[in-house]
This record gives C-alpha cells, sequence and structure tokens, in this order.
C-alpha cells in the first residue's frame, strides 16, 4: 500500500469518528532532521488522539541490526514538542525508552509524556513479541505487577491511573 493511501485510510477513519494514532522511531536509518520536522508537521495538522515515539533499537537478524540506537535524549526533546503542539494528546512513554534508560520511561513521563503501555500478553508468551533485543520486560506495566509500576510512576510526581485512557473527543 502506498504511503498517501495509507495516510488516506487514516484521514477516512478520523473522519467516520474512529480515535486514530501515528508515530515514528527516533534515530531511525536514513531519519534526519528534515524527515523529523516532516513528521513533526504531520502530527500537528493531522491532530491524532494517540502519538507514539521511541527510540529506535536496532534488532538482530534485520537489516538494520548494525545501526546505532537512537536518542533518548532527542526522543525525551521531541516528547516534550508533541506535548506543547498537542496539550491534550495521548503520548505514551514507551517501552523502548526503558529498555535504553533504567528510568527511561520516568523520563518520559517527565518530558510530557501521559501513558505507560501495559503488556497484557501471559508471561510465558512475552518472548514472542519482543520487537528488538533487550526489550525491557519487567512486567511492571502487566496487570500482576502494577504496584510496581505505580511505585515507579510516584517517583515522577505523577499518579497511575487505570482506565480505558480514550481521548476526549468532541462530537460534532
Amino acid at each position: 500500500m502506498s504511503y498517501d493511501n495509507r495516510m488516506q485510510c487514516l484521514r477516512d477513519l478520523k473522519d467516520i469518528g474512529y480515535q486514530v494514532g501515528c508515530g515514528f522511531m527516533v534515530g531511525s536509518p536514513f531519519q534526519t532532521v528534515a524527515t523529523l520536522f516532516e513528521d513533526l508537521q504531520f502530527i500537528r495538522t493531522f491532530q491524532p488522539a494517540m502519538v507514539g515515539i521511541g527510540p529506535f533499537i536496532p534488532a538482530s537478524g534485520t537489516p538494520f541490526a548494525d545501526r546505532p540506537a537512537g536518542s533518548v535524549e532527542t526522543t525525551l526533546r521531541l516528547l516534550s514538542l508533541i506535548r506543547l503542539l498537542l496539550p491534550a494528546v495521548l503520548l505514551p512513554a514507551t517501552t523502548a525508552l526503558g529498555t535504553l534508560h533504567p528510568r527511561g520511561r520516568e523520563l518520559g513521563i517527565l518530558a510530557g509524556a501521559n501513558v505507560v503501555m501495559p503488556n497484557l500478553s501471559p508471561r510465558d508468551h512475552r518472548k514472542d513479541y519482543s520487537l528488538y533485543d533487550n526489550k525491557l520486560c519487567t512486567g511492571d506495566e502487566a496487570a500482576e505487577c502494577r504496584v510496581c509500576l505505580d511505585r515507579r510512576i510516584r517517583t515522577t510526581g505523577s499518579q497511575l491511573v487505570v482506565d480505558r485512557g480514550d481521548a476526549k473527543i468532541n462530537n460534532v
């Protein structure tokens, strides 16, 4: 499917009332300042319900296995920019941030993120969903370890809220 077709599908879904999201990997191969600017411009004009960004992490067995990982610092700056562009957007502090930095998700919250995505897959199958090497999978974000995650989030001065997290959309 072409890029234009994918973007039209997102616009169509949004137009008929679905909550849509978009995002990108920071520091992915061939990314430039110009492409980051284009991504931010798209996000600003598209106004999605959720924006997911995280640092690129190379994975063995892929064509980009030998590429460097994206920058945690740049990701945090971009999270802050997106928060300023879209104050009400759902903005996850990604597992990728936590994989590259021991307090990565907490730093994401401090930079403007307001969501921690749960890992709801059964513990025995989490290895099947490891999208990159050494993925953070403490289980803290899973239901059985919610108390641990709550403790970590409280270190940021934030409070863990457990609900659906739907974006507030005005129906006109």
